[in-house]
């Protein structure tokens, strides 16, 4: 028994990194499927821009964790607005109606959610395409005592054409909450249109919306080998603080005018930029450090602009935009991005066949010594749709991939050796997923929402399935 005692103490020691002996290796990437829920048997299904309303890549968060509650939202066959919660772990979901109805078949009209820790309030923004959107909040103190507050559509205020008053824009479209260091929320947006637009910031403090304004600019020439074109959007792959307070993103340019382009049928996106800012959104630097933007100022994020693009691609092999990011534990940034690679030609003629025929995901990242580098994972596509990327607490990298397939690979090889973990088998998912970007770094499971394939306008089953990743 002493024995036994002091082999196990000795072990314990060993792990935990005594001087003198080796620390184990840390785990790589694995998943294990756990569980199942269904959040709605019959959720409204119809495909628009070749996805779904209840999951698109943009949708941020579509589902969200907040102490030890997730969240969920979705619109149910009637059009309703919903959203549910559950204690993590649990296998049923309470479920709210928010009092509002789905105004169009656009799959752009998604519900983005956010928490604002400095009050406890849970946002909800939804049903915008280059108009008016709608937003909701909920009483305060909401998320923080989730057992002592019941769920209620009591709990949240009238859906409103605003924020608390603040109008935008009238060309709202992509909301996406980020929630700041000190528990404030932002909210990301675009103002204008596809291949002419803007991305803005609104800011709440727990007691009012500001608008901080627009940070990047639409104007500037851009010129391909085939034509020019002097208007367009940048597209955000993710919005996110990292550990530090530093708050990333990258992007794609899409253009306005389809001369930039080899063949009309492909798609206007080029280049994946990436750029930074250390004081919420304020200013914007490049990779270099060098200011390149001020958000509501004159100088805004320009194509122009030197030292963005960190992956050039010109615009003839159908890159995807509003791809993935995430950062890892020392605050470096990763993305995927998928296009068509130059081994399957030089022009994309059609990018929703072309992209399901020979799209490929990268994984993009910064290295320790400050250079990126590109790793192809080996997974084909199948799809014209987005892969989610999620980074576990070794930071392993895990690449969702459409119809909930997983491929992943370990931080020890330095992100190289990408294989497929999980085949989606079972499923029955339309194509993209929607990602818990915040449950993960709570309890090391990764909870991937997805809709079952349907046909038409036939509802479907909404689900949550959850993988457990190393601990």
């Amino acid at each position: 028994m002493r024995r036994r005692t002091v082999l196990t103490t000795a072990l314990a020691v060993a792990a935990a990194g005594a001087p003198g002996v080796a620390r184990a290796a840390a785990p790589g990437p694995s998943v294990t499927r756990v569980g199942t829920t269904t959040l709605d048997h019959q959720a409204i299904y119809f495909v628009s821009y070749d996805g779904l309303v209840n999951n698109n890549s943009f949708q941020k968060n579509g589902l969200l964790t907040y102490k030890g509650h997730q969240y969920a939202a979705w619109y149910t066959a009637d059009r309703n607005a919903v959203v549910g919660r559950r204690a993590l772990g649990a296998s049923t979901w309470q479920t709210v109606r928010v009092g509002h109805t789905l105004r169009y078949d656009d799959s752009h009209n998604v519900i983005s959610m956010g928490v604002s820790k400095v009050d406890g309030r849970l946002h909800l923004n939804m049903d915008s395409h280059s108009d008016g959107f709608t937003y909701v909040k909920s009483v305060a103190g909401l998320m923080d005592d989730p057992a002592g507050l019941g769920w209620s559509a009591s709990r949240f205020g009238a859906p409103q054409p605003t924020l608390d008053g603040l109008a935008l824009t009238s060309q709202f479209t992509y909301p996406q909450f980020i929630a700041t260091p000190e528990g404030r929320l932002q909210l990301g947006y675009r103002a204008g249109v596809s291949g002419n637009g803007r991305n803005a910031l609104a800011e709440y403090d727990g007691t009012k919306w500001t608008a901080l304004g627009e940070w990047t600019s639409s104007t500037g020439t851009y010129t391909s080998e085939h034509g020019s074109s002097t208007a367009r959007n940048m597209y955000l792959h993710g919005i996110d603080y990292d550990r530090g307070g530093r708050l990333h993103a990258f992007f794609t340019w899409r253009e306005q005018n389809g001369a930039v382009m080899c063949a009309s049928g492909g798609i206007t996106n080029h280049d994946t930029g990436y750029v930074y800012s250390d004081d919420r959104g304020r200013t914007w630097r490049n990779d270099a450090g060098t200011v390149v933007g001020v958000t509501g100022g004159s100088d805004r994020v320009s194509v122009t602009d030197a030292g963005l693009v960190v992956d050039p691609l010109n615009p003839d092999h159908s890159l995807m935009n509003q791809e993935s990011q995430s950062t890892d534990s020392a605050g470096r940034p990763h993305a995927i991005i998928s296009y068509v690679p130059g081994r399957f030609g030089q022009c994309t003629t059609n990018y929703v066949a072309d992209r399901t025929a020979n799209g490929r995901a990268f994984h993009v990242r910064r290295t320790a010594s400050g250079t990126w580098r590109k790793t192809e994972i080996p997974v084909p596509l199948n799809s014209s749709q987005r892969t989610k990327l999620v980074l576990d607490r070794y930071d392993n990298a895990y690449a969702v991939l459409p119809y909930g397939r997983i491929a992943a690979a370990s931080a020890a090889s330095g992100h190289t050796d990408w294989k497929l973990l999980y085949d989606g088998a079972g499923l029955n998912a339309f194509g993209e997923v929607v990602i818990d970007e915040t449950r993960v770094a709570q309890d090391g499971v990764l909870s991937v929402m997805y809709q079952e394939k349907s046909s038409g306008t036939t509802p479907s089953a909404l689900r949550v399935v959850d993988f457990r990743l190393p601990s």
